[in-house]
């Protein structure tokens, strides 16, 4: 068995550089900035940082829209500045991932200007074009309601130009080789950079057969396999981490049947039964998701999320499943997104309720992969839902009661900070919440240590434990001799429920590792256990001499 795959039990903070913290007083994050807060981080216990794309861009799609991949958006700094915070990270055992965009450019690239302006250009084969407009240019649109087609006319070109997303970033075409070894020199830039591996966007339209004859377009899922061996010949540590939300019987071909591809996917099927049984308190779909997504190469493993920086994608549930998802957490049309999501937080969506903010995130903590958390959840922050699409849960970091929230000097910032109503920065923020040991951030803090410490969320293999109520959903993780027991209510009232391990004499002792409510089992050979509304345990199965029973092997 490898010891040393870092990302197997690690825990992953998102952030955009542009909302995180403003050094120069112009109310836009920049790098140096986010040097200045890497020891926050590491006191939160973050294994990795993840930032969203920074490169240069016009700005158009948030940084997704990039127009030059090796340099980066003056306003966040210079190259220098991110080697500095590379180094910085590196300093406090902090690893560095980072966005690689390489589904589509922006229209403003000079590749894509040398393209259009001459059928004879070098990079004209690096887009994807037709001659006449193609019968399916209204469907496969990523973003229904806001994108009109997926083809649009050049004028200067004098052709159409395909583009999954918005008309102004043309999709590349990633079955050409030359466009294919620009892909792995991007990676092999930054790796010299300090980076340590990549979340790659939209890696299912990355590797698509592309073009306007293409009706049923197939996957070249050997160019996964090349990413990652490239990737492993730079650098031995470095992971990709895969956005591929695609049904559970595929997710192996991303992995790859021996584990060449993809080191890590996202979990999206499991992100989206378990928002259906925050809102249904059914655990019967989210268990189902778990059966599908249970096979993966060994040394594979899911992020396991919440709410990320896009809108909450609910279109793989039933039909009558998202409206009670909707219903339950985002009631308003405005609060909806693309038809098929939700483009609020998860504080506000949940009511700010407390009990249920910690049995969402002992839940994700608890899902069986690597936990990603986004920037201010760790204290609850809110959205603002005046601002359009995605940008309403954006908003800048709140650092403290002064003003724009000790984001930035400026009287202007790159996006509003929240500041009125409960969410706004004087009640939401994490100097205050540094001062009270009752603090959601001190509470989050608290769980990433324990989360870091039960290895066998991250290493084992895990069964659901019958509990006679689809309200309660009971894990066991086993792993090299040591196991743990996570219980969770998703019901708003008390259940008791019995449990028998059928672990033998271990079996009838546990530990809650999270607040000291431990449990003996009865003479039935049954723990009776009583979960309040919105409660969750944490157990120890056995005792805390759990390290001197640990194996090798």
């Amino acid at each position: 068995m490898i010891n040393d795959l870092w990302y197997k039990n690690a825990v992953i903070y998102c952030l955009s550089v542009e909302t995180f913290q403003d050094s120069n007083g112009d109310g836009v994050g920049d790098f140096p900035g986010l040097m200045r807060r890497l020891d926050y981080l590491h006191g939160m216990g973050i294994d990795a940082i993840w930032l969203m794309p920074f490169q240069a861009s016009p700005g158009k799609d948030d940084g997704y829209d990039i127009s030059n991949y090796y340099d980066i958006d003056p306003r966040f700094g210079t190259l220098g500045d991110f080697v500095e915070f590379t180094h910085a990270a590196k300093q406090r055992g902090i690893r560095v991932l980072i966005d690689i965009v390489v589904n589509h450019t922006s229209d403003q690239h000079p590749w894509f200007q040398s393209a259009r302006s001459d059928p004879n250009s070098p990079y004209r084969d690096w887009y994807v074009w037709s001659k006449t407009k193609p019968k399916d240019a209204d469907q496969g649109m990523v973003f229904p309601g806001v994108q009109e087609s997926t083809w649009t006319l050049d004028e200067k070109a004098g052709e159409y130009y395909f583009h999954r997303f918005y008309k102004f970033q043309p999709d590349l075409n990633t079955a050409n080789p030359e466009v294919q070894a620009e892909i792995l020199k991007i990676m092999g830039f930054w790796i010299q950079l300090g980076v340590n591996g990549f979340r790659m966007d939209a890696v299912p339209f990355v590797i698509a057969d592309k073009g306007a004859d293409e009706q049923k377009p197939q996957q070249q899922y050997d160019l996964l396999r090349w990413f990652r061996a490239f990737l492993q010949w730079r650098k031995g540590d470095a992971v990709i981490l895969a956005e591929a939300n695609v049904p559970p019987k595929q997710n192996l071909q991303y992995f790859g049947d021996d584990g060449d591809r993809m080191h890590m996917m996202f979990n999206f099927q499991v992100n989206q039964t378990l928002f259906y049984a925050l809102a249904s308190a059914d655990t019967k779909p989210l268990i189902k998701a778990l059966d599908e997504t249970r096979a993966r190469p060994d040394t594979a493993q899911w992020g396991t999320f919440l709410r990320n920086h896009d809108e909450l994608d609910l279109g793989r549930l039933t039909e009558a499943q998202r409206k009670l998802v909707f219903d339950h957490f985002g009631p308003d049309p405005d609060m909806q997104l693309y038809e098929r999501g939700i483009r609020r937080r998860l504080a506000p969506m949940l009511g700010g309720d407390r009990r249920r903010l910690e049995l969402a995130y002992s839940l994700m903590l608890s899902m069986p992969g690597t936990p990603v958390l986004r920037y201010g959840d760790e204290i609850g922050m809110g959205d603002d839902l005046s601002l359009p699409e995605r940008n309403g849960a954006r908003t800048p970091m709140q650092w403290s009661d002064e003003p724009q929230g000790g984001f930035s000097r400026s009287d202007k910032t790159v996006l509003p900070v929240i500041s009125e109503g409960p969410y706004g920065f004087a009640h939401v923020n994490v100097a205050s919440q540094r001062r009270d040991p009752n603090s959601f951030l001190n509470w989050t803090e608290r769980m990433i240590r324990m989360r870091r410490e039960a290895p066998e969320i991250g290493w084992g293999a895990y069964a659901v434990v019958e509990t006679g109520e689809k309200g309660v959903l009971a894990m066991r993780y086993d792993w090299r001799n040591n196991s743990v027991l996570l219980l969770h209510n998703l019901c708003d009232y008390p259940h008791k429920i019995a449990l028998d391990l059928k672990m033998g004499e271990i079996g009838l002792r546990l530990i809650d590792i999270a607040d000291g409510g431990h449990s003996q089992a009865e003479d039935d050979g049954r723990h009776h256990i009583l979960l309040e509304p919105y409660g969750y345990r944490w157990y120890r199965v056995g005792g805390l001499d759990y390290i001197l029973r640990r194996t090798e092997i």
